[in-house]
């Protein structure tokens, strides 16, 4: 066999070509290769390609090497002349270019403003530095095959978790104080928020100390823990403040042993000070009780746990030591995706706040979407006006790629003149925007918000210059320059199908605000089953603990009181505190926890509850305290008949039902109602409740609080109306409302805009037909009917579209409320007709008047 013969190194052959001067080039390899030829016959051929390398890299010399200036020099001739065509056509098409500069740059502004918020909601509980290991335990209790979820878990939960289960590095437990708190030095006295917490609370979150030993600030029972802002109202400073004291209540004081760094805003709980887990030992006994859920557990895993087998493990934790039946189990949840995964159903996670993320980062790419089209649409419209342009430079050799650049270029430069103008609107719009949205939101220019803004930019450019560009570069120079260009079937149902597009989008987020106000509406004027107006409740402090009877007979007979009374907590809390009933006539094996409100004498009549059978408490009965009072939704668990009479056990204690009232709302509306009870316990309540007659609210409230500073000095009455608690509970919906109805709008403008655009197109394209027909004798509703037609089958096309698909995202959306709106047709009849209105008079504007120019101008050029 022959052997192969010797062939140079291909690797140097092309590193040679690659940096050689071209008139160097043939000659040197020409020497390399007979070189080499040479080497190989007369010794080895390894020796001989290392030599051929060798020799490569000696040509590696400035003489030698390829000058590359005129390469930079065609590529900065080449931006330039892009960058001037792109300048002559704005200026040339000024319409075009504010139509399309407005678009975007609103378009851009709000897709900044929305990923802003999403940014700050996505962000929230994730600063903590153990995050990925940082769990909540849920409590699921089991009703009838049903489940229903919550946060609240019994006291001992945590320190039982660290005992027990191996893969539990630290565990804490935390009491939120719902009520402010009176805190005094001897400045004057503040309200603050603040909770009791494990001595492991600030090793378990990571909230800047900046005082202190973290790992014994809680330790001691009398110890405070105060936030940087509270120490300065109360010292004045923050400087050597621990061991100070601290007057809690006017009845207790407590030594200051840290302070840490005022919790960020984007935490989902917010508190001023924090006391020691024993010393909340100590005021509430029943926190050692299995069967009572007053507090949140938060544990810390081991790196790598498994999630699966720990829930595994705690779910029957609490249940062994319940001393009753109690069907519930024990899960845990990541602590950072409780705020935007809070809703569960039948015990599973089924979203929450991330919906209403998902729902405007949606909105973002709809707006943002609806403007690019607008960009593409008027590009392809007014192509007839560059056709020229692309043939004399495909005749002149001009590539579809360099095309493409240039088109390219003209869509990302106008980007870019949006992006600035957007950033100005966003300046100008973001503290109105924080008002609405309740946020803290800064345009602060650090890595990740350049690089988002570049991103969407780009993108933005890319995709409204990208079918304009493929569209203009793609034309035949020989037709274009014989003048026979015309639309394609394609390009016009393009357009259309653009257009429509834009509308649907527009029409759906129209049906969106509708549906989302009626809703809202309905939430605020619906019947819940007690009176919350014109009623205002206040905390319970000092000499009103001690004599709240006094207290209330007095409050009663001041002129504009129609009835007061107290409670432990509020009416509308929700879930506040929850008791097993353990035996009543005809139990069966289910058990659940039962909603609990313990109340005063007359709370039921100040409230308006309506009571179903038997009576309230009434003074005019004895033992009231071993009566309880339960509601339809507990009777009917229960499958009680005839319940007035019956006796149930609590806590190993009977009471006697005396009365069952009619169901209320005392969670929102997005959940059925529960069973619950009133028990009549005077010394327990912490809230003033008060009736005040309408039309007297203002009089009467500064009666009141003149009474109550001097019958209580040293505590500040701080009132709130219990309506304002209500509405509370829907202000993500009302901050959704109002965000969406400004959205709409916008989505309406800009597509209007890009109507417009096309609009004035067309009727410029089609003078020279309107002035024929006009000397035909057509009237000027027949030409106003001819250039409306096409653009209102577009938008009848969209209705078409969008009706049904705005029916089925707002039944999703209002299946989220147990209680909701009955969906009307003409909901979205009229929200069809009225984008045909906007429609019709975005096009009347230019047809209108095309309609009644004189054909004389229009075909003078004939």
């Amino acid at each position: 066999m022959k052997s192969k013969s010797p062939i140079p190194p291909k690797l140097a052959q092309r590193f040679l070509h690659w940096f050689l001067r071209d008139d160097l080039s043939e000659e040197v390899e020409g020497d390399l290769e007979e070189l080499f030829y040479t080497q190989s016959e007369d010794g080895s051929q390894l020796k001989a390609k290392l030599n051929y390398w060798y020799q490569v890299l000696s040509y590696l010399r400035p003489f030698a090497i390829r000058k590359s200036k005129q390469v930079h020099l065609n590529y900065y001739t080449m931006f330039r002349h892009n960058f001037l065509l792109t300048y002559r056509s704005f200026k040339r098409y000024k319409m075009s270019f504010f139509i399309n500069l407005t678009g975007l740059s609103t378009g851009l502004a709000c897709a900044l403003l929305i990923y802003l918020w999403v940014n700050d909601e996505l962000s929230v509980d994730k600063f903590h530095e153990k995050d990925k290991r940082l769990y909540h335990v849920m409590m699921h209790y089991h009703v009838d095959g049903v489940v229903s979820t919550g946060s609240s878990t019994p006291g001992l939960l945590a320190e039982t978790l660290v005992e027990e289960i191996p893969e539990v590095e630290n565990a804490v437990f935390s009491r939120v104080v719902r009520e402010s708190k009176t805190l005094s030095t001897n400045n004057d006295a503040i309200k603050a928020m603040g909770q009791y917490a494990s001595p492991d609370y600030f090793n378990v979150f990571s909230y800047q100390i900046l005082q202190g030993d973290k790992n014994a600030i809680l330790t001691d029972k009398n110890a405070i823990v105060l936030s940087e802002s509270l120490a300065i109202k109360l010292f004045k400073t923050t400087e050597n403040i621990l061991g100070k004291l601290v007057e809690f209540q006017h009845q207790k004081s407590y030594q200051v042993t840290g302070v840490f760094e005022d919790i960020p805003v984007n935490s989902s709980i917010q508190f001023d000070f924090v006391l020691s887990f024993e010393e909340y030992k100590e005021v509430n006994s029943l926190l050692t009780n299995w069967n009572f859920s007053s507090g949140d557990t938060y544990v810390v895993l081991k790196e790598g746990a498994d999630m699966g087998r720990f829930n595994d493990k705690i779910a029957n934790v609490a249940t062994v030591r319940q001393e009753n039946q109690n069907p519930s189990t024990l899960s845990i949840r990541r602590y950072s995706d409780g705020y935007l995964y809070s809703n569960y159903e039948n015990g599973k996670p089924v979203g929450g706040r991330i919906e209403y993320v998902k729902l405007f980062s949606l909105i973002a790419i709809f707006i943002l979407s609806i403007a690019c089209i607008n960009f593409m649409n008027l590009s392809t419209a007014r192509a007839s006006r560059k056709t020229k342009e692309v043939g004399v430079k495909k005749a002149m050799g001009a590539g579809r790629k360099g095309l493409i650049f240039q088109y390219l270029s003209e869509s990302l430069l106008m980007t870019l003149i949006a992006v600035i103008v957007a950033m100005l609107l966003v300046f100008i719009f973001l503290p109105q925007f924080n008002h609405i949205t309740g946020k803290q939101l800064v345009l602060n220019f650090d890595k990740n918000l350049v690089v988002s803004i570049l991103s969407i930019a780009t993108f933005t450019g890319i995709l409204a210059g990208s079918y304009p560009a493929l569209y203009l570069s793609g034309f035949n120079p020989i037709t274009v320059l014989k003048g026979k260009l015309n639309s394609s079937v394609g390009e016009i149902w393009t357009r259309k199908g653009l257009v429509t597009f834009q509308f649907t989008l527009s029409i759906i987020l129209i049906v969106g605000v509708f549906i989302i106000y009626k809703q809202i509406g309905y939430l605020q004027t619906k019947n819940l089953g007690y009176n919350r107006d014109n009623i205002i409740h206040f905390d319970i402090e000092g000499k009103v603990s001690d004599n709240l009877e006094t207290f209330l007979a007095e409050i009663n007979n001041l002129p504009g009181i129609i009835k007061a009374s107290s409670i432990a907590q509020t009416v509308a809390g929700g879930r506040l505190n929850r008791f097993i009933i353990e035996t009543w006539e005809g139990e069966t094996d289910n058990k659940i926890a039962f909603e609990a409100r313990w109340v005063n004498y007359d709370l039921i009549e100040t409230l308006g509850i309506q009571m179903a059978v038997g009576r309230s408490f009434s003074r005019e009965y004895s033992a009231e305290g071993s009566k309880i009072i339960l509601n339809e939704a507990a009777i009917e668990f229960m499958q009680l008949e005839n319940p007035v009479g019956k006796i149930v056990t609590i806590q190993g204690t009977e009471l006697e039902i005396i009365g069952v009232t009619k169901n209320f709302h005392f969670e929102s509306l997005h959940t059925q109602v529960t069973p619950l009870f009133f028990a009549l316990q005077p010394t327990w309540t912490q809230k003033v409740i008060a009736k005040i007659q309408a039309g007297k609210e203002q009089e009467t409230i500064e009666k009141l609080q003149a009474f109550h500073t001097t019958f209580n000095p040293g505590f500040p009455f701080d009132y709130k109306f219990l309506d304002e608690e209500y509405q509370a509970q829907y202000a993500a919906e009302q901050r959704v409302a109002t965000l969406s109805k400004y959205f709409a709008g916008l989505a309406i403008l800009i597509s209007c805009l890009g109507l417009f655009g096309l609009a004035a197109f067309t009727v410029e394209r089609r003078l020279k037909e309107i002035g024929i027909r006009k000397v035909l004798g057509a009237s000027i509703f027949s030409i106003i009917g001819l250039l409306s037609g096409d653009f209102t089958k577009m938008v009848l096309t969209a209705i078409v579209i969008a009706l049904p698909t705005s029916f089925i995202l707002a039944q999703q959306w209002l299946g989220s409320f147990a209680f909701n709106i009955e969906l009307k047709w003409w909901y979205f009849a009229g929200a069809g007709v009225l984008a045909l209105l906007i429609a019709w008079l975005t096009v009347s504007l230019l047809t209108v008047k095309a309609a009644q120019i004189n054909p004389v101008k229009c075909l003078k050029d004939e």
